[in-house]
Order: structure tokens, then sequence, then C-alpha cells
């Protein structure tokens, strides 16, 4: 069942339905995607959050497209895992 998840990404909260056992897979996405879109920035905090965010999904989706091209979609699979049960464990120590 869908239920409805608030994430914060760039001082702007965004509320997504999501199945309860997506739901942390949708944070972690969330907090990446919020890095991203800091690193990207930088200091100029003029840029405009849809150019920002056009670019951040640009690189993303550029990433995504090179794992997979170079065979190394099994690799980029564990890596994610991994990150989520680190996200996980930080999240239940800040809890």
């Amino acid at each position: 069942m869908s239920a409805p998840v608030t994430v914060r990404i760039l001082d702007r909260e965004y509320t997504v339905g999501v199945n309860e056992d997506e739901r942390d897979s949708l944070m972690a996405a969330a907090r990446l995607l919020d890095a991203r879109m800091r690193e990207l920035r930088g200091g100029n905090k003029m840029v405009a959050a849809d150019r920002l965010a056009v670019l951040t999904a640009l690189n993303l989706a550029h990433e995504l497209q090179q794992g997979r091209a170079g065979g190394h979609a099994q690799a980029g699979d564990d890596a994610f895992a991994l990150l989520d049960a680190a996200n996980r464990k930080l999240d239940a120590l800040l809890a």
C-alpha cells in the first residue's frame, strides 16, 4: 500500500507516495539527489532550481548509462545496496 513520504531536497519539501518496502530506498535516493544538487550548485545560490535539477538528472543518467555500457551494472547494484545499508544504520543511530 502506498503511503506519503516527505523528502527534503535543497531546503524544499516534497511529498511522494511510496510503498513501505521502498521507503528506505526513496529516502536514500533523495539524500543522494540533494547532495549531488548541492555539489553542482557549489557556492552559487543564484542558479535556478529547475536548471540545477535538470543538470543533476543529466549527470546521474550519464553515470547510470556509463555503468550499464561498461558492464558494471552488477557492481553498481552492490554499491547501492551497501549505501542503502549504511544509510539505514546512520538513520538508526541518529534517531
